[in-house]
């Protein structure tokens, strides 16, 4: 069959000359066309549950919300990991889904499971559906500035124009804020005054919610024409709030809000801070792309919209990009585009070396391309992406592609010096390339297909790999087909003229000079050779130390032979999952203790990317502490991530290298090792433990896991406080481990609570009700939601409660009196006071105390867990996963944790069970790590 394509290609040569040209315009427009990232996308399908239920403490989060949400989960089809976040008035389930799953199927059927939870859920509270996109979505971050606007007036900006207007950039699935003061009309009421005018903090309430709203009836006729009927009624102003009436006074004298609460513009409760360069607070935007899209495309489509909307700002707004994965894939790109340039160059010098006729490489030139453009056609038609493993599969078919090609030539010019000037010259041609080319294109066959156990890698490494099989599959095939069709026609147009004679080669005869010899010596001691194989494979695979370092004692001669094994090679290799891709921008993600307060969190962001910024490396730094407004992003108030976006590498200054001790060593261009090691030096604040890392490749292994650092450690079970100890516990282990950086385990009770504990005897001597009690608590010192103005296109919230002097300390908080009802008083939401109401202190109704609990409660498969971060310096992965386990699993044998395979049902408490210490697992996978797994009791 490959004879007779051969010769229906020398028969047809314009056909095959012409279907070659349709080949490479196709390959053209599909390069053109081909989405552009660096890296595939590693991250699992995954759909996001996000609640909100303002003012709920993060353990009444996990019991009635998250709780609920994640059990249900469970069960739904595919679903292989659940984890649930639970913090202060927020819940974030996240469902990650089996290798292949289609991400629209699964958003689907968690939408169908959480429709059978409404019933099971508080009231008022609705669980959605975070944005379609990956855990690699944030491709793009800006700021706004200015030193006209306050941060009130920038995040109104972002929240009400900007935002909406990147939104509707193609392939934008959410861009969320951060930072800056979200406006809010914020009622503090004095409760004296409101017992001075026999008024409740309901009957407020009540007032503002009628007075804030907007009517609409039907229509009139007059004059032949309709008219529709509107009746205004909301409140534009501070003013408008003021004047609204919350009871009549004697003689019927109206009682407006003015003369018993204060009314003001103010910021809503911070759940996140932006900071820009060590220079103050800022307002932030991350625009999240949806799965699958050009990310290329849709960040400079997001720039494109970002300069047309800042015209339509008030002047003196600025923005500046914090973050632009565009710099990242045009670099990765553009290295391997260089490369597979060099590597063509070098073939094509190769051919001309070996061959000494410029002629006969050009068939070899011009087939290398064509195959690599057949390869992108059949690219962009799968849907793959130019990225550096797609383009990184066709450099390492470059070699190989032109193996047929060149033995095909060097056929030709064999037959042309034996039969030139005896046959035509097609029919030398003919003969040359049906002599071996049928040969040749099985031989590429089989290189083709010695990717193929690539394709049976699943999860992250089959995402990460399989781009790379099938473009060094695709250029193979190409080069292979190319070989018996292309090939001969190019050989008979170019391959003419004196050819010259391969022993006149001076290279070709040094070469064979050589492998004589070397021939003649290895044939003649051929068992030594043999012998001295087997040896060198006997030196390079023997496990020494497991047959002689393990068995021996303790002492000199165990730590001699342990030194001795570093000559055996295998066992000493580390291990990891892949290098890390040097992103140019790094990501600091220190951890701190849980419960600090926005004001000092904003100065220790500050302080952090002060110290950062005067590296001379770094072009800019953008530190958030806490949440963006967007469901992919869980994290707590005490969580930092600071994007340092480093200067091109050629713009780096020389700097003193310093060693251990401190002694400068070299003045040169620090390595990002050095960098790193120095920004950890210089940022050393208390209550800090530092961890950096990159910002895609922190995103994969948090969606992956939930870790951040490379290494973590998951400790599981029912008790939040035992499972602090025992954290604490591990923290401690793993800190003695070699190759630990830093570790900390989370103070999963580390938060404060003001807790009000309520007398039941005692409210019901009044004839009061919990309820009652917490409708007055949660009015009065939580703020509670009454009603949203509407200016406009935006949307304002307005809430209630008591003044700052009546709830800034446990004395004032004793001192809040709740209003009892007596005969004839209504003192409800539902009605209007009437007749004089008693005033009774809460401290004669329950108990105020400060009390640990947690700030935020971590959950996968619907149990509880605390979690141990461990960075690591100067160790692979893992070997130090493999260390941290036997140190932890010893002491699980030993006298601080006793391990039993039947833990998970021994005897403790009713109704609980032991926790559970999961060994550390290696991000992003616990299972590609060979994380094993645990129970223990303490």
């Amino acid at each position: 069959m490959l004879t007779r394509l051969i010769d229906f290609s020398l028969k047809n040569k314009f056909l095959v000359l012409a279907a070659t040209a349709a080949l490479v315009l196709g390959g053209v427009y599909a390069l053109k066309k081909i989405p552009l990232d660096a890296i595939p996308d590693l991250s699992d399908t995954q759909v996001i549950v996000y609640t909100e239920w303002p003012g709920q403490a993060p353990q009444i989060v996990q019991d009635q919300v998250t709780y609920p949400i994640t059990t249900k989960m469970l069960s739904v089809p595919a679903a292989k990991v659940v984890r649930g976040y639970s913090f202060y008035g927020f819940s974030f389930v996240y469902v990650i889904f089996e290798d292949g799953t289609d991400p629209y199927w699964a958003r689907s059927r968690v939408l169908e499971y959480l429709n059978g939870l409404q019933g099971s859920l508080p009231a008022n509270v609705a669980p959605r559906l975070g944005p379609d996109a990956t855990g690699v979505g944030w491709a793009f971050m800006y700021s706004l500035n200015s030193k006209k606007h306050d941060l009130a007036e920038l995040r109104s900006m972002q929240d009400w124009f900007l935002r909406y207007q990147l939104s509707s950039v193609e392939g934008v699935a959410e861009v969320a804020s951060v930072g800056g003061h979200v406006k809010q009309y914020q009622i503090t009421v004095d409760p004296h005054r409101l017992h001075a005018y026999n008024l409740s903090i309901s009957d407020v309430a009540m007032a503002v919610q009628k007075s804030n709203g907007e009517v609409g009836g039907r229509s009139v006729e007059m004059g032949e024409k309709e008219f529709i009927l509107r009746v205004r009624g909301y409140a534009q102003s501070v003013g408008d709030f003021r004047k609204i009436a919350v009871g009549r006074g004697p003689g019927g004298t109206p009682i407006q809000l003015g003369e018993v609460a204060n009314v003001q513009v103010g910021p809503d409760m911070r759940r996140g801070i932006a900071e820009l360069n060590g220079e103050g607070e800022t307002v932030g935007g991350i625009v999240v792309v949806r799965y699958g899209v050009d990310t290329r495309q849709v960040i400079q489509g997001v720039k494109a919209r970002l300069d047309q909307a800042m015209k339509s700002l008030p002047e003196g707004v600025e923005y500046t990009i914090v973050y632009d994965r565009t710099a990242l894939i045009d670099r990765a790109v553009e290295t391997l585009q260089a490369k597979l340039i060099e590597e063509s160059i070098v073939v094509a010098l190769i051919c001309l070396l070996f061959l000494m006729h410029f002629r006969s490489a050009l068939v070899a030139i011009i087939i290398l391309p064509v195959a690599v453009l057949a390869s992108f056609i059949i690219m962009n038609t799968q849907g793959l992406s130019s990225n550096i493993m797609s383009l990184g599969g066709i450099a390492i078919a470059i070699g190989a592609m032109v193996d047929a090609v060149i033995i095909m030539i060097e056929n030709a010019h064999k037959h042309m010096e034996q039969d030139g000037g005896k046959k035509p010259h097609w029919d030398i041609i003919r003969d040359a390339s049906i002599e071996v080319g049928p040969t040749l294109f099985y031989s590429l066959l089989v290189i083709t297909v010695s990717f193929l156990p690539v394709f049976t890698l699943q999860a992250q490494e089959g995402r990460m790999f399989k781009p790379l099989a099938f473009t060094k599959t695709y250029s193979m095939a190409a080069a292979a087909l190319l070989s018996v069709t292309l090939a001969p026609v190019l050989m008979g147009f170019f391959i003419r003229g004196k050819i010259p004679a391969e022993g006149k080669n001076p290279v070709n005869r040094f070469l064979i000079w050589l492998y004589h010899p070397m021939i003649d010596l290895v044939i003649r001691f051929r068992w030594a050779v043999i012998i001295g194989a087997a040896a060198i494979i006997a030196w390079v695979f023997f496990p020494w130390n497991a047959l002689v370092v393990a068995p021996l004692p303790g002492g000199g001669v165990k730590n001699f032979a342990a030194k001795l094994g570093r000559v055996f090679p295998y066992q000493n290799l580390g291990s990891e999952f892949m290098p890390p891709l040097y992103e140019g921008d790094l990501l600091y993600m220190p951890t701190t203790f849980p419960g600090i307060s926005p004001t000092k969190a904003r100065e220790v962001l500050q302080q952090t990317d002060q110290m950062i910024r005067t590296f001379p490396e770094v072009h800019h730094v953008f530190g958030k502490m806490g949440r963006a407004e967007s469901a992919t992003d869980p994290a707590p108030m005490d969580m930092i991530e600071t994007t340092i976006m480093l200067k091109p590498e050629e713009e780096w200054p020389a700097a003193d290298i310093k060693d251990l001790e401190g002694k400068v060593v070299a003045h040169r261009r620090r390595t990002l090792d050095e960098l790193v090691a120095a920004m950890n030096s210089a940022v050393q604040i208390p209550g800090l433990t530092n961890a950096w890392t990159m910002p895609i490749k922190t995103r994969i292994d948090m969606l992956a896991t939930g870790i951040k650092t490379p290494v973590g450690i998951k400790v599981a079970g029912p008790n939040l406080a035992e499972l602090e100890r025992i954290a604490g516990q591990i923290e401690a282990l793993v800190h003695r481990v070699p190759g630990t950086g830093s570790v900390f385990a989370e103070r999963v009770m580390g938060g404060n609570y003001v807790e009000f504990d309520i007398d039941r005897d005692a409210i019901a001597r009044y004839g009061l009700t919990v309820g009652e009690v917490q409708e007055v608590l949660q009015v009065a010192l939580g703020g509670m939601p009454l009603t949203t103005t509407v200016e406009g296109l935006e949307r304002y919230g307005v809430i209630l409660r008591y003044d700052r002097d009546y709830r800034e300390n446990l004395e004032a908080l004793r001192d809040i009196v709740i209003p009892v009802k007596s005969a004839g008083t209504s003192s409800t939401m539902s009605g209007t006071a009437t007749g004089q109401m008693a005033q009774v202190p809460l401290s004669q109704l329950a108990k105020v105390r400060v009390v640990a609990a947690p700030m935020g409660v971590k959950s996968e498969g619907a149990v509880p867990n605390a979690w141990i971060y461990v960075d690591v310096q100067g160790s692979d992965i893992g070997g130090y996963v493999q260390r941290a386990q036997q140190t932890v699993n010893d002491a699980l044998r030993g006298s601080r944790c006793s391990s039993s395979s039947s833990s998970s049902t021994s005897t403790r408490s009713p109704g609980s069970r032991p926790p559970s210490c999961s060994s550390p697992c290696h991000s992003p996978s616990s299972a590609r790590s060979g994380c094993s797994t645990s129970s223990a009791t303490t």
